[in-house]
């Protein structure tokens, strides 16, 4: 059974606000991009990205453990994956809402410092009970950074690493369910950790690099599997 108290010290690494803000607008570019291949007009569709938020956070939980009737490991990848799905949400309710990006980035750096830490279950319950409310809180969400722990750094380089991903999806046929989500035995979404691993997230040609590497993996195993 996991213990909170096994969670390593979080990371000493802060992000100063002039930095974070950059990275939030480059965050919510990204995002507008996404949302539109989605539906060109995808802020008057009403979208239940509250929904969303919540029904992601019990993914979340089954990622990091919570059953006490047996033995669990927890998945420290995909609970960063699943945490940045969040976040995706989260970035698109802020927009629909029109929240100042300069409160926003400024909430976050103060909050990334903070000793405040919830248990890591209890912080994405605090998040899951806002977002069955319709809301998306900053306060909850760096909660669950923190809880993690999480650092704003990674938060940018693998929202990048799946903003490529989603992108990659959309390409490949997800929307009229061709795409495949799982080759050579694995998700997308692990395949897309151990690609990053070996990528700089803060390089120019990152996001070019990475799809790149997504398309020869993709292609490179269904061309093999052709050949047998």
């Amino acid at each position: 059974m996991i213990q909170s108290h096994d969670r390593p010290s979080i990371d000493p690494e802060l992000v100063d606000f002039k930095r974070f803000f950059s990275c939030l607008k480059d965050m919510i570019r990204l995002q507008l991009l996404h949302n539109c291949d989605v539906h060109p007009s995808w802020d008057t569709q009403g979208y239940p990205f509250y929904r969303a938020i919540w029904t992601e956070c019990s993914e979340l939980l089954d990622h990091f453990g919570w059953k006490w009737w047996k033995h669990q490991e927890t998945d420290l990848e995909q609970v960063k994956l699943e945490i940045v799905d969040i976040w995706h949400f989260g970035l698109s309710m802020i927009v629909i809402e029109d929240r100042s990006i300069n409160q926003v980035a400024m909430e976050m750096t103060k909050l990334q410092s903070s000793s405040d830490a919830l248990d890591f279950r209890e912080a994405v319950e605090s998040l899951a009970r806002n977002a069955l409310e319709g809301s998306f809180e900053i306060e909850c969400f760096m909660k669950v950074l923190n809880a993690t722990p999480m650092t704003l750094n990674e938060l940018y380089g693998i929202y990048k690493g799946k903003h490529v991903l989603n992108r990659f999806r959309q390409a490949n046929g997800y929307k009229e369910g061709s795409y495949l989500k799982e080759w050579n035995g694995r998700e997308d979404n692990v395949h897309l950790a151990a690609l990053v691993r070996g990528l700089n997230a803060f390089s120019d040609d990152f996001q070019s690099d990475l799809e790149q590497a997504l398309n020869d993996s993709y292609l490179g195993a269904f061309k093999a599997e052709r050949k047998t």
